[in-house]
């Protein structure tokens, strides 16, 4: 582990696997143009680390989040097979990270959707996510009958729910989407649903709020995605409709996460490792940088997020600026080499 020498806010850096080591490469030399504002502690967690420590996700890296509460995290890979939990998964449990926040704006122009801006607030602890799943046998097939068992409770959709509607007062948006499935899932999803309408009323005098069943939800943000502001859901249809909403804008190299607790936050790009194109300077370093943006606000170095953000639209907004994924030519490096240029100009 390397501990940086900057004077400015400790927070630990995971620099990830395949394109990981390339896209935060980007995102330390443009952090470093916009004034050192973190202190990087530079840990291993997935395929990298587990090629050294035999580890996905060794003690060390654990220390460090604790330590910082903070951390920024590249792509990272878990192998499939050989009983390994996702390394995402564990870092959200074992930090107690419950509010997952995908932001989607239109950054580069002439696409399907212009003028997207939207939020989806996603609960990320509970739900099917829990993975208690267990097979029934039945004759001689072991695996005859799989079941899973989802979980919501009171307290963690309350704690979602308000979350998401302080976000929303917080960042000046005009209303919330509660999204469901209590139509069918009564129980699992009711409970959400009415606990979140609960939290609503509080806020009655600040925004609006309403409900969707999950799969009108889905057409609605292709019909007319412009109707909605901020969406808040469960773990399950959370996921997938985090990654249609980044659809709208471009895919998932345009898509920052946050993950936050009470006594944590990491920030990533959702996307993931592309092992293979690692090493050919073709990936898309914009997921992390966003990313790194929402981590510069979550500190309330509000300035320096904005001005990386504009950074961003000025250098995508030409086309000589766009990497391959966005049909451009521009390399992983010279990208980064924009963007610094465009932050001192």
């Amino acid at each position: 582990m390397a501990n940086a020498t900057s004077p400015g806010i400790p927070a630990t850096l995971i620099p990830g696997d395949g394109i990981g080591p390339e896209i935060v490469d980007v995102v330390v030399r443009v952090f470093d143009t916009l004034g050192s504002p973190f202190a990087w502690e530079t840990c291993q967690a997935g395929v990298n680390a587990l090629e050294k420590s035999g580890d996905l996700l060794p003690p060390e890296t654990l220390a460090s989040i604790r330590r910082t509460g903070l951390a920024l995290k590249g792509p990272l890979t878990t192998p499939i097979g050989g009983g390994f939990r996702s390394v995402n998964v564990r870092l959200r449990e074992t930090f107690q990270l419950y509010a997952n926040v995908r932001p989607a704006r239109t950054i580069v122009p002439g696409g399907r959707y212009e003028k997207i801006d939207l939020v989806l607030v996603r609960e990320n602890l509970e739900g099917l996510y829990v993975g208690h799943e267990h097979y029934v046998p039945i004759g001689d097939d072991a695996h005859a009958v799989a079941m899973a068992t989802g979980i919501n409770t009171r307290a963690g959709a309350r704690r979602i729910a308000r979350f998401a509607f302080d976000y929303a007062v917080r960042n000046n948006r005009k209303k919330v989407t509660i999204v469901h499935k209590a139509n069918v899932l009564k129980a699992l999803t009711g409970l959400f649903l009415e606990t979140a309408q609960q939290v609503g009323l509080d806020y009655a005098d600040q925004l609006e709020f309403n409900d969707r069943i999950v799969d009108a939800c889905a057409m609605q943000l292709v019909l007319n995605p412009w109707q909605f502001d901020v969406i808040v859901s469960t773990n399950l249809f959370g996921d997938i409709l985090s990654d249609q909403i980044a659809g709208l804008v471009g895919g998932l190299g345009m898509a920052p996460g946050a993950n936050i607790g009470e006594g944590a936050a990491i920030f990533e790009a959702v996307h993931g490792s592309a092992p293979d194109i690692a090493g050919q300077g073709l990936a898309n370093p914009t997921a992390l940088l966003l990313a790194g943006a929402l981590m510069l606000d979550h500190k309330n170095l509000h300035a320096p997020a904005k001005k990386l953000r504009d950074a961003i639209d000025d250098v995508l907004g030409a086309e000589s600026g766009r990497t391959a994924d966005l049909g451009g030519k521009t390399s992983t490096s010279k990208y980064g080499d924009l963007l610094i240029e465009r932050l001192r100009g």
